[in-house]
């Protein structure tokens, strides 16, 4: 009955989360849609989603400061790495199953019926899921902690830009909900593992709770031993994970060079020389490169993905706007997020 309620709690989970991501890309779309009457909401819809350099710095009504972005990351990187050692630790007490001798299991299977079989075979189809969401997560892990770094040691935010408000708490909830998508499918059975363990240490006095050998090796194998599609989907997401170190760096030089607070350079080098915002790009390459790690069977993971490409669509569009005004003789065979595209 137990494991009854929890299936339906972790569906609703799910769900939840596939109708936030939609909620969120809806609005995107439609303002998309080139009809002259849907002006007032594309205006609206663009005001929320401005900041840095295309936003007026006149316009500090319901702002906060663009360095403020440092929060997503703080926020983003402490709740994934939770979120990684729970699964962790849930993953590790599922090794077991692979130890068994292939032998030993058959000919049990074969004493005690074909059912066993099937159920032997789902165990193991789940604890793959579970390993999946580990390697999902760190790689998410990994991205976080190095857009931290850049947050505070390659990006020099200028004093006057300012993000609208709006913007900033659907950036607080991203970093929230998306890391949280990754493993939805375990979710709630590693929060349920987590709160046994937490009370059993509670109401158990330290000397009372077994002590368990942690092996490396056990939680090391299963992950060397996923299939291709993981390996694929973590090629692709360092290479956008590579490009975005670059462009991003690229980005940060610009503000060393620049003479005043509010000047801007154009900026050259790496994906720049076909995209406006290629940094935008590489961070739709690094989520493609998720969805193909996850196996693609995931639905949560993959309206994820269109709302990471619509959101940042419609930014890369405003800005590759800004540019063309801002600087004469700006390259035409540059496009603005999607090479040879949009």
């Amino acid at each position: 009955m137990l494991s009854f309620f929890s299936g339906r709690m972790e569906v609703g989970l799910a769900q939840f989360l596939q109708l936030a991501w939609i909620a969120g890309t809806l609005p995107i779309v439609v303002a998309f849609i080139p009809i002259s009457k849907l002006n007032w909401f594309r205006e609206a819809l663009m005001g929320f989603a401005k900041r840095g350099k295309t936003m007026q710095y006149s316009s500090q009504k319901f702002t906060v400061p663009q360095r403020f972005f440092l929060h997503f990351y703080v926020v983003g990187s402490v709740w994934t790495m939770l979120l990684l050692v729970t699964t962790g630790m849930y993953a590790y007490r599922l090794v077991p199953l692979e130890t068994e001798s292939f032998a030993f299991s058959t000919i049990t299977s074969y004493l005690i019926g074909s059912s066993s079989i099937r159920t032997d075979s789902t165990k193991i189809v789940h604890r793959n899921e579970v390993f999946r969401a580990v390697l999902l997560l760190l790689l998410v892990e990994v991205h976080i902690l190095r857009r931290l770094y850049e947050t505070i040691y390659v990006f020099n935010y200028s004093p006057l830009a300012r993000m609208h408000i709006f913007g900033y708490l659907t950036g607080l909830f991203f970093y929230v909900a998306a890391p949280l998508s990754l493993c939805s499918n375990c979710a709630l059975e590693v929060y349920e593992f987590t709160a046994r363990r937490v009370a059993e240490y509670i109401v158990k006095s330290k000397s009372q709770i077994p002590v368990t050998e942690f092996e490396s090796w056990h939680i090391l194998n299963p992950l060397l031993k996923l299939g291709w599609q993981q390996w694929i989907g973590a090629a692709v997401f360092f290479w956008g994970w590579i490009h975005q170190q670059q462009c991003h760096a690229i980005l940060g030089s610009l503000r060393e060079h620049s003479k005043q607070i509010n000047d801007y350079i154009m900026p050259h080098g790496d994906w720049f020389e076909v995209v406006s915002c290629p940094h935008y790009l590489s961070e739709i390459v690094i989520y493609t490169g998720l969805v193909i790690a996850s196996g693609g069977t995931n639905l949560t993971i993959w309206l994820l993905l269109v709302f990471v490409v619509a959101n940042l669509t419609f930014a890369a569009v405003e800005t590759h706007r800004w540019y063309l005004q801002k600087f004469e003789g700006y390259p035409s065979t540059r496009f603005a997020i999607i090479p040879f595209l949009l």
